[in-house]
């Protein structure tokens, strides 16, 4: 037994918490270590002392003007001690809440129309609008954001139009879903669910 290990030991026998087996262990290396056995004297002299005050030096208001001649203990933040005990969480959350922040910024600032997809060469842009001629197939995805579509042909896929306008013409087929994003949270959703999907691919 290291003498680190001793010291609680001699002030819980001091306190009159020590086990049967502790006190043997306490025992042995007070026998083997000058050091701790001389501190086991000092403890059990300033005991003595301290039990031979009497009762007039331990009354309430001596032990009130102790605790308040002790320093005020600072309060900590309780933000802080939550991040000191979850820096997971911490990160994650702070993590979430850049990708946040930027996602919106992103959204408030690019106003210029975005087209993603497959099969671009079957497009034609005019302006802000999108068109998709009859007799033309989009293979594939299509993603438009910040403008008009006008479906007239074929899209093999899903059609997401971010802050925008859908026009089918009853010559148009979309085999997948259409999307509509015309908030910011519904962008953001989105994104997360593109996210997630390319992960679970």
């Amino acid at each position: 037994m290291v003498c680190k290990q001793v010291l609680p030991l001699i002030h819980n026998h001091f306190d009159g918490d020590i086990t049967a087996e502790e006190a043997m262990e306490l025992k042995h290396h007070l026998h083997s270590c000058q050091d701790c056995r001389r501190y086991f004297r000092m403890t059990e002299k300033t005991e003595a002392i301290v039990r031979s005050l009497p009762p007039a030096a331990s009354s309430p208001e001596l032990t009130q003007r102790i605790m308040d001649a002790l320093p005020v203990e600072r309060k900590r933040n309780v933000w802080f001690r939550w991040v000191k005990r979850h820096p997971a969480a911490s990160v994650a959350a702070l993590f979430g809440a850049i990708m946040l922040w930027s996602f919106l910024t992103l959204w408030n600032e690019d106003q210029q129309l975005l087209v993603k997809g497959a099969d671009l060469d079957q497009v034609i842009i005019q302006g802000d609008t999108v068109i998709i001629p009859e007799g033309r197939t989009i293979h594939g995805d299509l993603m438009v954001r910040s403008g008009k579509i006008q479906v007239e042909g074929d899209i093999k896929g899903n059609l997401v139009v971010v802050d925008g306008t859908v026009n089918l013409a009853s010559t148009a087929h979309i085999s997948g879903q259409i999307t509509r994003i015309n908030q910011a949270f519904g962008w953001l959703w989105f994104k997360m669910n593109e996210w997630l999907g390319f992960f679970s691919k």
